[in-house]
């Protein structure tokens, strides 16, 4: 009884190590410094982890909202990246400060000059934004990441409430309310104008490890993974083993 019991409970603990190690991915989401408030300006960070053990992220593709289309996009200079900017010409054009714009930008791109975000690391890509839509509570924006052995993974699903998340899904952005005082810009004026200053350029790669990133789970989640096959295994051999010199005797 004891050796079918140890056999058991070896089994049970390999299943468990299994499943508790299963590796959380991260994904490419977006974060704003400070708040986002409705109808002000916000310094995002979009944050891309690298979720591969071979490969390195070389380009990143974000694609803006269409359906609140932003005045205002400037990317950050970052070490390391060429930064492409695309823009659309608008069906509705937008007013900003008394002038109407018939275009926006569609798209931003971050290739990557040398190695780009290799195994194990992240990268944050900042950008400042306005004005931010009124009469919204989110912008959700859609991401391609391009590793160097040509694999592409498509952040593209937009979440749904009530639902799981989705496995690949879109960043998004969630927007506050604006004050009571009507200022609603989000980050101070300082950090938009940081963002826009090239000589502040950040080049933020940091590994995962320091930061409490899953991105650099992959590994050790595989790890573990393989310890608990191994525990399990080993514990099934030796009831198997008990009950056979039991049965001899």
């Amino acid at each position: 009884m004891k050796a079918s019991r140890i056999a058991a409970a070896g089994a049970v603990a390999g299943v468990a190590v299994l499943t508790l190690s299963a590796p959380a991915f991260a994904h490419v989401s977006v974060q704003p410094e400070g708040e986002a408030a409705k109808g002000g300006y916000a310094v995002v960070h979009f944050k891309v982890p690298n979720e591969r053990d071979n490969a390195s992220t070389t380009k990143v593709e974000v694609a803006f909202p269409t359906d609140h289309p932003l005045a205002s996009v400037m990317p950050q200079p970052v070490d390391g990246w060429d930064i492409k900017v695309t823009k659309s010409t608008l069906e509705k054009p937008l007013e900003m400060h008394g002038k109407k714009i018939d275009e926006a930008v569609t798209k931003v791109t971050w290739t990557a000059d040398d190695d780009g975000i290799e195994p194990g690391f992240f990268q944050k890509f900042p950008v400042s934004v306005g004005t931010l839509p009124e009469q919204a509570d989110e912008l959700v924006f859609k991401a391609l990441q391009t590793y160097s052995n040509k694999e592409v993974v498509r952040w593209i699903e937009v979440p749904q409430e009530g639902k799981d998340e989705p496995d690949y899904p879109a960043p998004v952005l969630a927007l506050s309310e604006a004050s009571a005082d009507g200022h609603s810009h989000g980050a101070s004026d300082d950090k938009a104008d940081h963002a826009k200053s090239p000589e502040n350029a950040a080049a933020e790669t940091t590994a995962a490890s320091d930061s409490g990133d899953s991105g650099g789970t992959d590994t050790t989640a595989r790890v573990l993974g393989i310890v608990g096959i191994v525990v399990g295994a080993a514990g099934v051999a030796y009831g198997v083993l008990a009950g056979r010199r039991r049965t001899s005797a």
